[in-house]
């Protein structure tokens, strides 16, 4: 991390200031907990913080320390563009571009507050005035221990702090067996522990809380799973109606993706929702070796993210954009063998 950068951030931070928090639109573990971590540092340090996140995020992770305080921008959008036109700084916090807040972004860019990216994506733009930048990291809230090491607050960590940044590290980490996870990101997760992180109850809190209709719909995604042995690729598509029928909640389908993973010579797994109401196709990626999805993605789907962990959309039907989808994948069959 650059000196320099720090500097400038210590500088903004030195007296009070107005300070709104933004995670992306349907913030995971990692979003949510990158905000409100950093959200305790602050307000530590005497700023008057707000996080707004653009939607509604996962009952699992509704416990995580002062998601109480957390607004939702589609829920009172009156009251947060106030927020954000008054604020003195705004930290967009795990994602990078501002078309991954939908209306907010207007309202962020519009701003004229001080506007500074903390992430770990790849490919940034550039609407920030500063930008923390780090897609070698496994998680924004590793990124965020790191910075408030950085401003001084290494004997300020407090118990809401270390958990909520162990939340995000847990879960974007794949519980510690993504490729991003190094000695350091271990060191790290030991210092929130003994910082009052409780990491049997987390995962407790994280894993152990699906209602019924979310492992019914588990269990619909594996039936639908589809392999390729020549693409080295699985495939699982999950219909309107198949939410539906499984009382489809946020969060529901987070993680069954990695599943395809799980199969033997796999290098690559493919998740494709039907979300008529958004009109479009959600698409998660995540593979194996050298086989960059956040390439893959970017060309072909609108999305973009990790070298082996991305995300996209298709406009076209559910069938549609399987058939898309592997076309696109023969024309890389080669370097999915390779992988």
């Amino acid at each position: 991390m650059k000196i320099e950068k720090i500097q400038l951030l210590q500088s903004l931070l030195e007296t009070p200031k107005q300070v709104v928090i933004v995670p992306h639109t349907n913030p995971d573990g990692d979003a949510i907990g990158s905000s409100l971590g950093f959200m305790h540092f602050l307000r530590q340090n005497k700023h008057d913080v707000q996080v707004i996140s653009p939607n509604q995020y996962p009952d699992f992770l509704k416990w995580v320390p002062g998601s109480s305080s957390l607004s939702i921008y589609e829920e009172n959008p009156i009251i947060a563009n106030e927020k954000i036109a008054h604020a003195d700084l705004i930290f967009t916090l795990d994602f990078n571009t501002l078309s991954r807040i939908g209306e907010m972004g207007v309202q962020v860019a519009a701003s004229q507050a001080q506007k500074i990216i903390i992430d770990h994506h790849q490919e940034p733009d550039d609407f920030a005035d500063l930008t923390f930048s780090y897609p070698s990291l496994g998680s924004t809230c590793e990124l965020v221990y790191h910075m408030i090491l950085g401003l001084d607050g290494e004997d300020n960590i407090s118990a809401n702090m270390a958990t909520a940044l162990y939340v995000g590290i847990l879960t974007d980490t794949g519980s510690f067996r993504f490729p991003s996870v190094t000695p350091t990101t271990h060191r790290v997760v030991a210092s929130l522990i003994e910082n009052g992180a409780n990491p049997s109850e987390i995962n407790r809190r994280v894993s152990d809380t699906a209602h019924l209709g979310r492992l019914q719909l588990l269990g619909i995604a594996l039936n639908n799973l589809q392999y390729d042995d020549g693409l080295r690729t699985a495939t699982i598509t999950l219909s309107h109606e198949e939410l539906k029928k499984c009382n489809f909640q946020k969060g529901d389908s987070e993680g069954i993706v990695n599943y395809g993973l799980s199969i033997s010579n796999c290098v690559l797994a493919v998740l494709m929702i039907e979300h008529p109401t958004d009109g479009f196709v959600k698409m998660s990626f995540r593979s194996k070796g050298d086989f960059s999805v956040n390439e893959f993605a970017r060309e072909h789907f609108s999305g973009g993210g990790h070298t082996n962990a991305a995300g996209g959309k298709s406009d076209l039907s559910l069938q549609e954009t399987h058939n898309l989808l592997l076309k696109k994948l023969k024309q890389c069959q080669q370097d999915l063998q390779q992988a």
